[in-house]
C-alpha cells in the first residue's frame, strides 16, 4: 500500500511549497529546542530561574527554535531576549529526544560574552555558579554540566 501512495506522489509532480505542505499535515511534528551549558570566563555555569517553573528552581538556559534559525543563533537569541546576556553557543554536547512528547533537544557549550541582566517575563533572576556549589538541578542538566566540564577548556573549580 505504502508503495502505491508513493507512486501516485511521484507521478503528481506536486510544486514543493505544496509538497511540503501535504507532508506537514500528514507527518508527525517535532518541536526543537536548544539549551546550553554557558561558562563565564571564572568557569562558573549560567542557570536562570524561569518564572514558569516555581520560585526556588534553577534550570540551564533554553528555549525553542523558530523556522529558518539555526539552533545555536536560537539559543543566543533566547539568551539575549529573556537576560539581556550576550554568549556565543559553541560547540554542541548532545542530541536527544523527549519521549514524553514529540520535541528533540540539542544541547551546546557555550561562552558568556558579557551585558547586564535584565528580568523578562520568562526569566527572574540569572546567576553564575562554580562547579562545586551548583544548587538542585535535574538530574538531565548535571549530566550536561558534567560532559560540558569534560570538554572545556578550563580546568574545573
Amino acid at each position: 500500500m505504502k508503495s502505491f501512495l508513493l507512486k501516485i506522489w511521484q507521478l503528481l509532480k506536486l510544486p514543493k511549497n505544496l509538497q511540503l505542505f501535504v507532508v506537514r499535515k500528514v507527518e508527525d511534528q517535532f518541536l526543537v529546542g536548544a539549551t546550553g551549558v554557558v561558562f563565564n570566563d571564572q568557569n562558573q555555569i549560567l542557570l536562570l530561574k524561569h518564572t514558569y517553573r516555581g520560585p526556588n528552581s534553577w534550570h540551564l538556559p533554553a528555549g525553542y527554535i523558530k523556522a529558518g534559525e539555526h539552533p545555536k543563533e536560537g539559543l543566543e537569541r533566547e539568551i539575549k531576549e529573556e537576560t539581556g546576556f550576550t554568549v556565543s553557543i559553541d560547540d554542541r554536547l548532545k542530541i536527544r529526544t523527549d519521549r514524553d512528547s514529540p520535541r528533540l533537544e540539542i544541547i551546546y557549550l557555550g561562552a558568556f560574552i558579557g551585558g547586564d541582566f535584565r528580568p523578562s517575563a520568562e526569566v527572574s533572576a540569572a546567576k553564575f555558579f562554580s562547579f562545586d556549589k551548583l544548587p538542585s538541578l535535574p538530574k538531565d542538566q548535571l549530566i550536561f554540566i558534567n560532559r560540558a566540564f569534560n570538554k572545556n577548556t578550563l580546568p574545573p573549580t
